[in-house]
């Protein structure tokens, strides 16, 4: 079924997008400094081609990290590369994804080719920092971060002293 739902995205303008991102790739790879966005261009240019079976994710919620000086640096120039996107290719690429995802949402057949498209209508504003990764590892990867996240906001507490939540049956109160 990936491979049918593949042509036909394909066929419906999943090529031409893929084109659009290849141009926006090579323009900011000649660029000093343009990298993070070809590379990221490069790597939803393929996504827009065969879309089946994958999802895009943002980098925050794969790794379930606190920020630290150097992450929160990175944001910061990733949102300044995001804007140059969004100025120069991303309004373009968004705008054809909105147009794509409309026509196809005309048909049954197409409702899940539409929402694709209005998902990466999304990403194509703001792509650096998304990964491409299977949608089986999406559902894995977002549970273990929140576990991990969890864990985290626990040990905090319970440092800092403050009531910590419990999960389990038993009450608080019962407990000690």
């Amino acid at each position: 079924m990936h491979f049918a739902g593949s042509i036909i995205w394909f066929a419906l303008g999943g090529g031409w997008t893929a084109l659009v991102w290849l141009i926006g790739a090579a323009v900011f790879g000649r660029i000093a400094g343009g990298q993070p966005l070809a590379r990221a261009a490069i790597e939803l240019a393929g996504f827009s081609i065969s879309p089946s079976g994958r999802t895009a994710v943002h980098i925050r919620e794969l790794g379930g990290q606190d920020p630290t000086p150097s992450t929160a640096a990175a944001g910061v120039v990733g949102f300044a590369f995001n804007l140059l996107w969004m100025l120069t290719f991303g309004l373009l690429l968004s705008f054809t994804y909105l147009v794509l995802g409309f026509l196809c949402g005309l048909t049954v057949r197409g409702l899940s080719l539409g929402r694709q498209c209005f998902r990466l209508a999304r990403i194509s504003l703001w792509p650096v920092g998304q990964r491409i990764i299977s949608t089986d590892l999406t559902t894995i990867s977002c549970q273990q971060a929140a576990v991990e996240r969890f864990a985290r906001a626990h040990l905090r507490q319970s440092i800092h002293g403050a009531p910590v939540a419990h999960s389990g049956s038993v009450p608080p109160a019962a407990a000690r």
